[in-house]
């Protein structure tokens, strides 16, 4: 499903990934864990061709990143931001969740029933304005507006930054009940007790090289690995 082939990344002098490679298999639910700046983010973006690998490659569903329009991946795989107000874009609900379905689909018809679904799905009011909701419910608006899409391989970049607990296992669950109809999932996150609950393989990143790749359990009891990347089980 996600390949990285020996990928190396900079902004302008700092070499921000340095010879990173891994396969997700389709259906996985991986996590990529590191402390701040060791290129996380940077990894979630080459992942859907918002960025474009210096050297190497990014292979998804064996299409390269390099010469595949971002308008064609996004078609395969959904990205859902860490901050839903850099996403969200439109003034009702049901407009978020139309406005990436109608670019996939062009029968309109079709188009309102899956939104009506996943507005039920979700317990949303289509008409409601996104930006009077809570964080935790304009994550949840953005996510919906991924999942309406059906991408096969879902990006999710910090997904409970600003959640409290119960917002948090909304979303969270929300994202379980994806996988087990076989998205594949890419979580990238801070929160050890997410990866713990729900991933099934961590990837540990550290300045910008890749460390460790290993089961959820191996990697958690890896105590001089988690202190090499600055993280706690």
């Amino acid at each position: 499903m996600l390949k990285f082939n020996n990928v190396c990344f900079s902004y302008q002098q700092d070499n921000l990934i340095q010879d990173v490679s891994f396969h997700i298999q389709k259906g996985e639910f991986a996590a990529l864990i590191g402390e701040n700046g060791a290129g996380k983010s940077t990894i979630s973006k080459l992942c859907n061709g918002l960025l474009k690998p210096e050297t190497g490659d990014v292979l998804i569903k064996e299409q390269n990143t390099k010469i595949t329009k971002s308008s064609m991946l996004a078609r395969s795989v959904g990205y859902l931001f860490q901050n839903p107000d850099r996403q969200i874009c439109q003034n009702t609900i049901r407009g978020e969740i139309m406005f990436g379905l109608s670019y996939i689909l062009k029968d309109r018809a079709l188009c309102e029933k899956r939104c009506d679904r996943i507005i039920e799905q979700f317990h949303f009011r289509g008409e409601q304005d996104p930006f009077h909701l809570s964080r935790g419910e304009r994550q949840r608006v953005a996510l919906a507006s991924i999942l309406v899409c059906k991408p096969e391989l879902l990006i999710l970049d910090e997904p409970t930054t600003g959640l409290d607990y119960r917002e948090c296992v909304q979303i969270m669950e929300q994202i379980r009940e994806l996988h087990k109809t076989g998205t594949t999932i890419l979580m990238i996150t801070h929160d050890m007790e997410l990866v713990q609950d729900y991933a099934d393989r961590v990837l540990v990143l550290n300045e910008g090289s890749l460390i460790g790749d290993g089961t959820c359990e191996d990697i958690m009891t890896n105590m001089e690995l988690l202190r090499q990347a600055s993280v706690l089980p």
